[in-house]
């Protein structure tokens, strides 16, 4: 798989990514590189200047620190494992049928700009990690050797989500009710679900760096 994994995405992509470049390290897999090329078209399309530091308890924006961490590492270990194992390593057939099936991404728009709306912001994250939990009960049955990581990252993932919603509660910032799961994809096999799987684990982790980067900076004194 050295020739396709080799080959960029970016240019399915259009003009958004001119200027930026980016290339891989050599060792990395080309599931890593595609979860970094992602990372990369996101941080282009979203990354604009921070405003102030919020008050936010430094307890809480550490142990999200340390979460987001932790989700990517599990999320990491999804895409090395499907990749090394169903040899769903071609980035550009991965982007294209991520289309296909319909995966969505979760905005963030609310927390990188020039006056960070606080109360938005941490709407759009706790939504954010609603929408990826959805996402990740619909790969339920992906393959056997899988259950164990997809079931750790699916746990993670909703112990952040609870993070972010009880700092709301706290704030009086949370709504009266919580969310409720629209539609998810359809994987009509194993293959959808498991090239499903990468790209589920891709989009969030496009999602945490930028939430990494908002919650840093809301972390500094």
């Amino acid at each position: 798989m050295a020739g396709p994994a080799a080959q960029s995405p970016m240019k399915l992509m259009g003009p958004q990514v001119v200027g930026n470049s980016m290339s891989p390290e050599p060792a990395l897999s080309p599931a890593l590189q595609l979860l970094l090329w992602h990372s990369a078209l996101w941080t282009v399309q979203e990354a604009t200047p921070l405003g102030p530091a919020s008050s936010l308890p430094q307890s809480f924006l550490l142990k999200c620190l340390e979460q987001v961490r932790k989700i990517q590492g599990d999320g990491a270990a999804l895409q090395e494992k499907l990749c090394a194992t169903y040899k769903l390593c071609h980035p550009e057939e991965l982007v294209l049928l991520g289309h296909s099936l319909g995966i969505p991404w979760a905005p963030l728009s609310s927390c990188p700009s020039q006056a960070l709306q606080l109360t938005g912001c941490l709407s759009q994250l706790h939504s954010g990690l609603f929408l990826y939990q959805g996402l990740l009960q619909a790969l339920e049955g992906i393959s056997p050797e899988l259950g164990p990581t997809l079931d750790t990252l699916q746990l993670d993932v909703a112990d952040f989500a609870t993070t972010i919603w009880q700092q709301m509660e706290e704030l009086g910032m949370a709504p009266a009710l919580q969310p409720t799961q629209g539609a998810m994809p359809a994987f009509a096999s194993a293959f959808q679900r498991r090239a499903g799987g990468i790209l589920v684990a891709s989009h969030l982790q496009s999602f945490l760096e930028l939430a990494y980067r908002v919650l840093r900076h809301l972390a500094q004194p």
